[in-house]
């Protein structure tokens, strides 16, 4: 991957990122599968990118970003599986 597509990249996800922000901050009651894929994408599109442009703490950061994705998505899941 070249230095620009990685940045395309990166891009994409940082504008996934911002949306998902966006939508949490927008919506009374955003949906948390939608908060959390949205950011678990960015995060994935960001880390791609910066395996081509490499800054680690920015790489550390979006796994950490990308734990707390998944983390908030099993959330969810086990709060819809409890529902009556």
């Amino acid at each position: 991957m070249t230095s620009g597509t990685a940045n395309i990249v990166g891009f994409a996800g940082m504008l996934c990122i911002v949306s998902a922000y966006g939508y949490l901050t927008a919506r009374e009651a955003p949906n948390p599968f939608i908060v959390h894929s949205v950011n678990l994408l960015g995060a994935g599109l960001l880390a791609v990118s910066l395996t081509v442009n490499t800054n680690l703490p920015s790489l550390v950061l979006e796994g950490i970003w990308a734990c707390v994705a998944i983390w908030g998505l099993v959330k969810a899941a086990a709060a819809r599986r409890s529902e009556p």
